[in-house]
């Protein structure tokens, strides 16, 4: 691993995407400096006291991007990749974060530089385990991507995401409070809101409606009325924070959109009228489409399977019209949901439902940054651009699979994976 120290880093690779114009350009001489890239196949000598690295017969690509996954779950000791059905109440906060931290460095090698950490209810004491394990790569003490953390989900008693229901525990068991996301009413959502800002938190979760994995309530039922969604928006948005919501129900999707939060998680059961008034209003969606074919479904609750028995087709029948619409579709895995590490599956999913491979690639970057309001610093190999660069086989813009085979990972003009 090495890293910027105020010498200049010159990568040479055979080909790079330029990920505006959607094609690949032959060669790339790419120039880092403190973590920034100033130059790319630039006309002027290059400066003759520069590391240079020749990486050969790859494609540079702007790094990738998951907007959504829960590093603090899944990953070591889960089959599959998927966490212990009573993690809330077996894993303490340090078992967790550690944990954390090994998901961190397994996404970062798999090409992903920057994430989203859409976090889950369980009981941390109000800690915030995802920001204090930003922190703690921010500050260089451990290996893992650019992290924008939620901090704890704001969602009602008995929504989706409550442990207490999630996990069907008996009352009292696992007591929970707004510090921890358990909100009702206007007064409460606003203030759990607060705290999650208060103490770090980049963006904010709501869990809008049911969902898949929710034993207390149906997929599409709205769970948060309008003003409550419409107190978490204005709240969030007055803090400079997005919102991003697990919605899963045409209605609720439609509340969120008209409460004015940015971002639906999911988004599958949204009908056609729906998915034009996302387009018409600029809400992103994050669709997690690979798990519909990847969650392993035969390790959940029956009444589970029947529920993503009825879900999953409808979820891979509307993401052709959310694409065909024009909604502005982000790069999310909901891992594990699907194993750490494997999120570029994510885009092999989404040129089988319809993106072209360019489309894809813009998903997990330019689309992705401009989720966080990042575009000007994240998604592009551009000058100025911060120094997220990772490398792959062949041509991505021809056969997507390229991206599962991460041969180089640079973050912040840090070198971290070299093969």
């Amino acid at each position: 691993m090495s890293g910027p120290d105020g010498k200049v880093c010159i990568l040479h690779a055979d080909r790079w995407l330029d990920i505006d114009a959607g094609v690949v350009r032959s060669p790339a001489v790419v120039v880092v400096e403190d973590g920034r890239i100033t130059a790319i196949n630039p006309e002027t000598p290059l400066p003759v006291s520069a590391e240079e690295i020749r990486l050969g017969d790859v494609t540079l690509l702007p790094g990738l991007m998951d907007m959504e996954l829960n590093l603090l779950i899944g990953g070591p000791g889960g089959p599959e990749g998927l966490p212990s059905p009573l993690h809330g109440v077996q894993d303490d906060p340090a078992y967790r974060t550690l944990r954390a931290a090994v998901n961190a460095r397994t996404t970062l090698e798999a090409g992903f530089t920057t994430v989203r950490n859409l976090g889950l209810m369980v009981k941390t004491g109000g800690y915030l385990l995802d920001v204090a394990l930003q922190r703690a790569i921010d500050q260089g003490w451990h290996v893992g991507p650019r992290i924008y953390p939620a901090g704890h989900a704001v969602t009602p008693y008995g929504g989706h995401l409550d442990p207490t229901v999630f996990q069907r525990l008996a009352p009292g068991v696992l007591p929970l409070s707004v510090a921890e996301g358990i909100a009702n009413g206007v007064p409460d959502v606003t203030a759990c809101v607060r705290y999650q800002i208060r103490h770090g938190a980049k963006l904010i979760k709501v869990s809008a409606s049911g969902g898949v994995m929710s034993h207390s309530t149906a997929p599409g039922a709205q769970q948060y009325s309008d003003a409550e969604l419409a107190a978490i928006a204005d709240e969030a948005h007055r803090a400079g924070v997005r919102v991003a919501a697990h919605a899963i129900g045409d209605t609720a999707i439609r509340a969120c959109i008209r409460a004015g939060i940015d971002c639906i998680e999911h988004g599958f059961l949204a009908t056609d009228e729906t998915l034009q008034m996302m387009a018409d209003h600029g809400t992103f969606l994050v669709s997690t489409t690979y798990l519909t074919d990847a969650l392993a479904v035969d390790r959940i609750a029956p009444e589970l399977r029947k529920k993503a028995a009825e879900v999953f087709p409808r979820a891979k029948a509307m993401l052709p019209r959310a694409i065909e619409a024009g909604v502005r579709i982000a790069c999310g895995t909901d891992a594990p949901a699907i194993p750490h590490g494997q999120n570029a599956k994510e885009l092999c999913a989404l040129v089988e439902r319809g993106m072209t491979p360019v489309q894809a690639l813009r998903a997990a970057t330019v689309v992705s940054a401009e989720l966080i309001d990042a575009g000007q610093e994240l998604g592009r190999l551009a000058p100025g651009y911060c120094a997220d660069i990772i490398a792959v086989p062949g041509d991505p813009t021809r056969d997507i699979s390229a991206t599962l085979d991460v041969r180089f990972v640079m973050k912040d003009g840090q070198v971290y994976t070299r093969r």
